[in-house]
C-alpha cells in the first residue's frame, strides 16, 4: 500500500501507515503471541473449518452460541477479509460482549473501526479499543502500532517512531508484519528529516532468530534442545490464512505433540519448561500446572530449577 497526503500533523496519511492490515489481523491469533481463546472450550456450534463456510453459515454459527466468542471471531473474520468493516466491528463487539478480557479481540475491534473509517484516521472507539488492549496484554503488537500511528498523528513523530522501533525489536525475526512495519517507520522517517537507518539496524540486532511457536526449543532459553523445532517461518504465514479458530488447533495440534514427545522422554527438562510456557500462551493455567507437577515428578533432582522456570511464567 503506498503514502498518501501528508496527514494535519506532517506525518504520513491513514493511506500510509495503516500498511500491515490483515498482517496484523495474524496477530490475533498468530503463533508466539495471545492465542486468542474466547471463553474456552469448544463452541456448541463450530462453523466448517474446511473453507467451505460462507457469511451466512457463520452467522448462523455464531447464533447459535451464547457463550463462545470464537465463532463470532471467525465471522468478524471473514467480513474483515472482504472489507465489509462495519459487519466485522459489530461482530467483534458481539465477541467482546462474551469475552471482554481478551486483548487480542480489542485490538482486532480497533484496526477494523480505523480502517472502515472514512474521515477520522483513528476514530475515538478505535483508540478507546487499542487501550484496553494493550492494559490487557502490553505486547498486544496491533495495538502497539496503532496506538504508535497515534502519536504519529498528534505531531509527536519523534514518540511515534520510537514505539515503533519498540515494536520492532519485539517481533520475532520473520514475522509476517515485520517488512511493512519497517517500511512504515523509514516512510515517516524520511517525511519527516528523521535518520531510522541506525535505529533500526540496532532494533533488528537483538531479536530472536526466528518466527517460532509453542513446541520450539528457543522458548525454553539458552538450555533449549536443538531437536525440538517450532514451524518455520512460512509455516507460520501460512497460518495467517486460517481463521483464528483454525489457528488456535494448529496451536493445540503442535502442544499435543510436544506432549507425546515429552512421554517418551520425560527427561527432556527444557521441553517441559516449553510446554508450562505453551500451556500459558494458549491461557490453560490449570494444565500449565500439571505440566509442572509432571515435570517435576519425573525430575526430582531438577524441582527447583522447574519451578523457578515455572514462577517466571506465572504458573502457580
Amino acid at each position: 500500500m503506498g503514502t498518501g497526503d501528508q496527514s494535519p500533523g506532517g506525518g504520513a496519511s491513514k493511506a500510509g501507515w495503516v500498511l500491515l492490515g490483515a498482517a496484523l489481523l495474524l496477530a490475533a491469533g498468530s503463533i508466539g503471541f495471545n492465542i486468542y481463546q474466547g471463553s474456552g472450550g469448544q463452541s456448541a456450534a463450530q462453523a466448517p473449518t474446511d473453507g467451505s463456510a460462507t457469511i451466512e453459515q457463520l452467522r448462523a454459527a455464531a447464533e447459535a452460541s451464547s457463550n463462545d466468542a470464537r465463532p463470532w471471531g471467525d465471522l468478524a473474520y471473514a467480513h474483515f477479509g472482504q472489507g465489509q468493516y462495519a459487519e466485522a466491528a459489530a461482530a467483534y463487539r458481539r465477541a467482546l460482549e462474551i469475552a471482554p478480557d481478551e486483548a487480542v479481540l480489542w485490538s482486532a475491534l480497533g484496526e477494523t473501526l480505523v480502517l472502515g473509517s472514512e474521515r477520522d484516521p483513528m476514530p475515538p472507539e478505535a483508540l478507546e479499543a487499542f487501550r484496553k488492549a494493550v492494559a490487557l496484554d502490553a505486547s498486544d503488537p496491533r495495538a502497539r502500532y496503532f496506538l504508535a500511528a497515534k502519536k504519529d498523528l498528534d505531531k509527536d513523530h519523534q514518540g511515534a517512531l520510537a514505539a515503533w522501533l519498540d515494536l520492532l525489536a519485539d517481533s520475532p525475526q520473520g514475522a509476517p508484519w515485520e517488512a511493512d512495519l519497517v517500511r512504515t517507520i523509514e516512510q515517516v522517517g524520511q517525511i519527516n528529516q528523521i535518520d531510522v537507518a541506525p535505529r533500526i539496524a540496532q532494533a533488528q540486532s537483538s531479536r530472536t532468530p526466528a518466527l517460532l511457536a509453542p513446541g520450539s526449543g528457543s522458548l525454553a532459553g539458552d538450555a533449549a534442545s536443538n531437536n525440538l523445532r517450532g514451524p518455520s517461518a512460512a509455516e507460520v504465514a501460512a497460518a495467517g490464512a486460517m481463521k483464528p479458530s483454525e489457528q488456535r488447533d494448529m496451536a493445540e495440534g503442535m502442544v499435543a505433540q510436544l506432549e507425546a514427545r515429552l512421554r517418551q522422554e520425560p527427561g527432556n527438562v527444557d521441553g517441559w519448561v516449553m510446554l508450562m510456557r505453551s500451556r500459558m500462551t494458549l491461557g490453560e493455567p490449570a494444565k500449565a500446572k500439571a505440566a509442572l507437577d509432571a515435570a517435576v515428578k519425573a525430575n526430582p533432582a531438577q524441582a527447583a530449577q522447574l519451578r523457578a522456570q515455572a514462577a517466571g511464567l506465572g504458573v502457580e
